[in-house]
């Protein structure tokens, strides 16, 4: 039984990057071997186990064929006669297809300390178009590392794949674990990049990539072009290390500006409704947990108003921050309020610009939840009112306190 560390770890490691997590490739081993050294079985597939103490995966070596479409299309084949070499040349990526062994010898039987060299994403073998998934892979770490380039046969067997159809066979859970993961790279907007680059995002986000080549006026979108802005919005919530709701948000906030008819261009009335509907559209195709669903439908709506919201009355902040269930849900309504900075500062030559409306809409909201509402209503009953004056009275007192800011 020979034990080496694969992937990721040795990537990182050689890349000077922290590491994190550890995968362990055994070969020469069976099951039942693992079993009586205490290792915990984990794998559906294929043999997968946990280190009895470090809870590390210890996976056996293992070789695979495609047997349909898809993600799932796979048989595996784990047995002792299988080689690290076979192990390894299924991985996707040549990086990602090196192993370390416990004396610390690399074992890089496919070129992939060359490509870490040379910032290079190739993948090991044609058997990288057997699974539709990698392209997800390869354009996340485009977002990880955003000065690595796709090899040109890379490029060009991804197309391919694309062109049979393949990436529509993804299934919706593992798209969306993926576009996840690379939202919240250093640089998300390159994993959107490189996913048009090959024709993939217009089969997986085809609201997104209708955005470029769309213009938008000059005077507020020194970039024009609104899908170079959703990618700029996108950078500049990894620039403030935004969650994944806002992240997600950003992503969708401007969606509906690709149906805007070309008459109207470069203007976009009205696209606010537009977004959240498409929004909304996208989160069921890919089963978006519900918290980044519910932030972008609002985002996508209401997005707008919040920055005009420094011209607005008292009484028109009130029904903003009414309308966002800012009152009972006050962390959403703070993390729509990242999403609308990170807008506003998501266009060329503005990134550093002030957003004060963040600050307005927050005092505001922080007034109102230090409202006395009991010595209100207490003060109603005494005057004998009931019901939907009660009601009226809050709102009264809601208003004022915001009046009283001015």
């Amino acid at each position: 039984m020979q034990l080496y560390q694969v992937g990721g770890v040795v990537r990182d490691r050689l890349l000077g990057r922290p590491v994190s997590d550890v995968d362990w490739v055994v070969v020469g081993a069976r099951p039942d071997e693992m079993l009586a050294q205490g290792y915990l079985p984990v794998g559906k597939d294929f043999p997968v186990f946990l280190h009895p103490e470090t809870h590390e995966e210890y996976a056996l070596a293992r070789t695979e064929r495609k047997t349909g479409p898809g993600y799932h299309g796979f048989d595996f084949h784990a047995a002792p006669e299988v080689t690290l070499e076979q192990d390894l040349a299924r991985r996707d990526l040549t990086i990602n297809a090196m192993a370390q062994a416990s004396d610390g010898q690399l074992i890089d039987p496919y070129g992939g300390q060359r490509d870490l060299d040379a910032r290079m994403f190739r993948h090991v073998s044609e058997a990288f178009a057997e699974d539709p998934v990698r392209i997800l892979r390869l354009a996340r770490f485009g977002a990880r590392f955003p000065d690595f380039a796709v090899a040109p046969e890379t490029q060009a067997l991804m197309q391919q794949m694309v062109a049979a159809g393949e990436v529509d066979a993804l299934v919706a859970e593992r798209v969306w674990q993926e576009l996840a993961r690379g939202l919240m790279e250093a640089r998300p907007s390159r994993m959107f990049e490189l996913l048009r680059s090959c024709g993939a995002l217009a089969r997986l986000l085809p609201e997104l990539d209708a955005l470029f080549g769309v213009p938008q006026p000059a005077e507020h979108h020194p970039e024009i072009d609104c899908g170079l802005h959703a990618l700029m919005v996108l950078d500049q919530c990894a620039r403030v290390d935004a969650p994944l709701t806002v992240r997600y948000a950003c992503l969708c906030h401007d969606l509906g500006k690709g149906l805007t008819p070309e008459d109207l261009l470069p203007r976009h009335i009205a696209h606010e409704g537009r977004s959240a509907r498409l929004a909304r559209q996208v989160s069921e195709r890919w089963r978006v947990p519900r918290d980044c669903a519910e932030l972008a439908e609002l985002v996508a709506r209401e997005h707008t108003h919040v920055h005009q919201s420094e011209g607005f009355s008292p009484s028109a902040r009130l029904r903003l921050i009414e309308r966002c269930d800012g009152l009972r849900r006050p962390e959403r309504f703070e993390q729509m309020l990242q999403a609308c900075e990170c807008d506003a500062r998501g266009r060329l030559g503005l990134e550093e610009r002030d957003y004060p409306q963040r600050a307005l809409l927050q005092r505001d909201l922080g007034t109102l939840q230090g409202l006395d509402l009991a010595a209100v209503s207490a003060d109603a009953l005494a005057r004998n009112l009931k019901g939907v004056d009660i009601g009226r009275a809050i709102q009264a007192a809601r208003l004022a306190a915001l009046e009283a800011l001015a």
